[in-house]
């Protein structure tokens, strides 16, 4: 079992983070009390493979029952990462500000200064064990936190977590509102005008091998690969989660759903996740 646990300060992005875990395959609870978290990691072995736990300083009392429960669970048969979240007082107070929360160490006279260096300095003994100290200051986007803990802990696949899902669609049915990007495909030889080819569809032999008789296939296939390879690592980076590219011809039974085939043949040789749907192939 992989276990991960995330502390350090209010408003470093602690909860987002957990969020991209989740996203990433991980079971995920936020705020759990630190002393009951050797009973939790038992409780999590046999039922989870990867679960990830957000822990802070609420209590305002003392850093100590999470380095005892750290201490505790690294003797189990597990991984265990710890993970301390940061940001400089500036960018606290500036997140505070734009949330209108309050800070849970702050006291009835609602300094969220003192509170934010008080919390600094309750947790410095675990950042002291901390096996990543994440600093998030600079971070101009949630989409940036995510490809950080993407790289960290992500799922094994080229980008990280992101999922590409392809579908093909004919245009006389309606665009997918899904859709992220939309590929128009009716410029390719129509193979519905060929009488053999007419009753089959973009996963037949026939119909595939009709399609790359024209160098145009071939030419428009190697760009598109080239935009979408291009593309689909800033979509990652900028925190994306799944990236929908609805391929599209007039019918949605030929063109397109040969295409979209040779795009998840061509993602998945890349290292992508990808899903595929067609969603008009049946259609008369």
């Amino acid at each position: 079992m992989e276990f991960v646990i995330i502390s350090g300060l209010s408003g470093a992005g602690k909860s987002q983070a957990s969020k991209f875990l989740e996203d990433s395959g991980f079971y995920t609870v936020d705020n759990i009390p630190p002393e009951f978290l050797p009973q939790f990691a038992a409780f999590c072995f046999g039922r989870y493979a990867r679960v990830a736990i957000v822990c802070d300083a609420r209590s305002g009392d003392s850093a100590q029952p999470l380095l005892d429960a750290l201490e505790e669970i690294r003797k189990m048969d597990c991984t265990c990462n710890l993970v301390f979240m940061e940001a400089d007082l500036p960018a606290i107070i500036r997140r505070y500000k734009e949330t209108r929360r309050l800070h849970p160490l702050a006291g009835k006279d609602g300094s969220l200064e003192e509170a934010a260096r008080r919390e600094r300095e309750l947790l410095r003994p675990v950042r002291e064990k901390a096996d990543y100290v994440l600093d998030t200051t600079p971070f101009a986007s949630i989409g940036q936190l995510r490809f950080v803990m993407e790289r960290m802990f992500g799922n094994g696949n080229k980008q990280g977590s992101l999922a590409v899902n392809v579908m093909s669609f004919g245009f006389k049915y309606g665009l997918p509102l899904e859709a992220d990007l939309v590929i128009d495909v009716r410029f390719l030889p129509n193979p519905y005008y060929i009488p053999e080819l007419r009753v089959q569809t973009g996963k037949d032999a026939a119909v595939r091998a009709y399609l790359d008789g024209f160098d145009i296939t071939y030419e428009f296939l190697n760009k598109l690969d080239d935009m979408i390879s291009f593309l689909l690592p800033h979509y990652a980076k900028e925190g994306k989660p799944v990236l929908t590219v609805a391929v599209g011809c007039t019918g949605g039974r030929h063109r397109s759903v040969a295409v979209a085939c040779e795009m998840v043949k061509r993602l998945k040789a890349s290292g992508y996740a990808v899903s595929e749907y067609h969603r008009d192939v049946t259609r008369a």
